[in-house]
């Protein structure tokens, strides 16, 4: 699908994290072994999946027309997840560090704004149930747990621009720890919460960023021709993990596109292929997605009818 403006504007997530599920995909559901490169297929489904979290009890969970499911990697069981009222889910969800809470990012159509897309993030138990509202301003999507679960991170668009944010648990005031024209996306807390990861364009080119949990001493981590996506650092602290577009996409992540993972080791900066390239991109792996053993990741592949 043809992005119709450049950033993260609400026309680019209400099309992209919505409508190209419409399209008539097979979605593979794929781990990748970071030690020797092994990838499996754990599932295939002639439907359209995004995005899956990885629980420290053996199971994914994906998100596919605007309902979460959980996939038991043990015996492939695929089910919906109960999450209430909350039907409009997008591919920005994640678990918890302690395992026992869920952030979801729903289109909150009820919600006065004149925007058109009003994604607002809420958190519920990881079992299911009714979510709890967190974000009062739309749109906002959801990224990152802080190692405590105090504090969530996410990208919002505030005055035409998107960039990252944090938020107590309980709510309240939010704080924009980006400021730059330039979109700033994808951010993710290290697990020892020394850091910030996230992917902005301000250099002119999408890469890899971290920053301190504040937003100060920004520091650009890739400087390859790619468009570097969505970090996402290992259980272990040791790794992080991205997708990369062949292609220069500028300030967009569409579907559909020839991308490739790829593994940052954070102690020497070298960076190594994980997978060859493959067709994916929007939904492939925009949310944390580690083994809890930081030895494999999930991802989704697709091949369109």
């Amino acid at each position: 699908m043809a992005l119709i403006c450049l950033w993260c504007c609400t026309d680019f997530y209400a099309q992209n994290k919505t409508s190209t599920s419409k399209r008539d995909t097979i979605s593979y559901i794929q781990t990748v072994d970071i030690t020797n490169g092994s990838i499996d297929t754990l599932l295939t489904l002639y439907k359209h999946f995004e995005a899956p979290n990885w629980h420290p009890d053996n199971y994914l969970i994906l998100n596919s027309y605007g309902k979460l499911y959980t996939l038991e990697l043990e015996t492939k069981e695929l089910a919906l997840l109960d999450t209430g009222f909350a039907d409009k889910c997008n591919n920005d969800h994640g678990i918890s560090f302690d395992g026992k809470w869920l952030a979801l990012s729903h289109n909150d159509t009820s919600d006065p704004s004149a925007k058109p897309y009003k994604s607002a993030i809420y958190v519920m138990p990881i079992e299911g149930g009714e979510p709890r509202k967190i974000t009062s301003k739309v749109p906002s999507y959801w990224h990152g747990w802080s190692p405590d679960g105090k504090t969530l991170t996410y990208c919002a668009e505030r005055n035409g621009n998107y960039d990252v944010y944090t938020i107590a648990l309980e709510g309240g005031e939010e704080t924009r720890l980006t400021t730059d024209k330039a979109l700033d996306d994808g951010p993710e807390y290290s697990p020892d919460g020394k850091y910030i990861y996230y992917n902005s364009y301000r250099s002119g080119h999408m890469q890899i960023w971290r920053m301190l949990p504040n937003g100060e001493e920004p520091e650009q981590l890739t400087f390859d021709t790619y468009s570097n996506w969505f970090p996402h650092p290992s259980p272990d602290g040791k790794w992080i993990a991205y997708i990369a577009y062949t292609t220069d996409e500028k300030q967009n992540h569409p579907f559909g596109k020839q991308v490739k993972l790829r593994l940052l080791n954070i102690a020497t900066k070298e960076i190594k292929d994980l997978t060859p390239e493959f067709f994916g991109g929007q939904g492939t792996i925009n949310v944390p997605s580690w083994s809890p053993d930081s030895k494999k990741i999930a991802y989704v592949r697709y091949v369109i009818n």
